[in-house]
């Protein structure tokens, strides 16, 4: 952060960025929760800050720093969500794709969801209940369907549900009565309450039981074992890919998607293991003939008891830098 433009004289520009710093990776995904972009929400932090850095010598202290600098971002986001369309997944779009029908081409000019990694919206865990609420707020289906919200129903769920303000400090962040900020609450959450996470998904899961159905997943996956990768799923599980728009759901869809068009062969893919939305996630690597593995997506995985119930493979190499993960491995990988 610099003082470029700004007559703030209070603190410097090293001082407002150490008295800030705690709050940006949750400002970050309270802004991916508004948006349902990790680019999107990296621009609206940098954007509140840099308000509230021009803006400092006025805050009065009247509320704590956090609570203004959630101030700023919602009203950014606000903002944002006027000028620019939701960004769905394709499952939010229409309904699956009959068994056997071919992908059509992709869809990039929609702007889908995107997801996040784990290592940007989480902080050493002071109190590991509290982790996982935080971890479950992210959950790719409840980002989904809030990104279907208009944009004050979509903040004071967030406000309220999620980050625990009051009706009446909600009110005077949006300039509305308490009145109001109930109603848009209740419309809200019947939205949205299919796709809230169950108690069950707040508690922390048994990461060795996990950890061994994803192994056998990716092991599946990268030896094309259509039939052994199908034993993992749900009988209702979904598997979409945007920027693909088509989707499928249940085991004979998958199958015949997987079987035709993915899995043609062994050793096509390779997956490594990463971690998205709260969630476990695994990133996919295809081989283009050359000995070389490049980057193909990220693909959230949501366990729901023993099996696997949605795979979202997210088909964009660029998402790949945001991991933290190298564009391409090598034959040994």
């Amino acid at each position: 952060m610099t003082a470029t433009g700004s007559t703030n004289t209070a603190v410097t520009a090293e001082e407002f960025a150490r008295l800030t710093e705690p709050y940006r990776a949750e400002l970050l995904a309270h802004c991916y929760r508004m948006l349902g972009s990790v680019h999107d929400a990296e621009d609206q932090v940098q954007e509140t800050l840099v308000r509230a850095w021009r803006s400092f010598d006025r805050f009065e202290g009247r509320s704590s720093l956090r609570t203004w600098l959630y101030r700023i971002a919602t009203n950014a986001c606000l903002r944002a969500i006027e000028t620019r369309r939701r960004r769905p997944l394709p499952s939010g779009l229409g309904a699956p794709a009959e068994p056997g029908t071919r992908p059509g081409p992709a869809s990039p000019e929609l702007g889908w969801l995107e997801p996040i990694p784990d290592a940007l919206f989480t902080a050493p865990p002071a109190d590991p209940a509290q982790v996982a609420v935080s971890r479950s707020s992210m959950r790719l289906a409840l980002v989904a369907a809030l990104q279907y919200l208009p944009g004050r129903q979509r903040a004071v769920l967030i406000l309220r549900d999620v980050l625990g303000w009051s009706a009446a400090e909600v009110a005077d962040l949006l300039g509305v009565t308490t009145v109001a900020v109930n109603s848009l609450l209740q419309r809200a959450r019947a939205a949205v309450g299919q796709a809230a996470p169950a108690e069950s998904e707040i508690r922390e899961p048994d990461r060795g039981r996990q950890r061994v159905l994803l192994d056998r997943y990716a092991a599946a996956f990268e030896a094309a074992d259509v039939t052994g990768l199908l034993r993992l799923l749900r009988a209702d599980a979904g598997f979409e890919m945007p920027p693909q728009p088509a989707w499928f759901t249940g085991r004979a869809a998958i199958e015949r998607f997987l079987g035709d068009v993915v899995l043609t062969r062994p050793g096509r893919f390779r997956l490594r293991p990463a971690a998205a939305n709260g969630q476990p996630a695994l990133a996919a690597y295809q081989h283009d003939g050359d000995g070389v593995y490049r980057a193909h997506g990220i693909q959230v995985i949501t366990v729901t008891g023993p099996l696997i119930s949605h795979v979202v493979s997210f088909n964009d190499p660029g998402l790949f830098g945001v991991f933290g993960l190298p564009p391409v491995l090598d034959q040994a990988g």
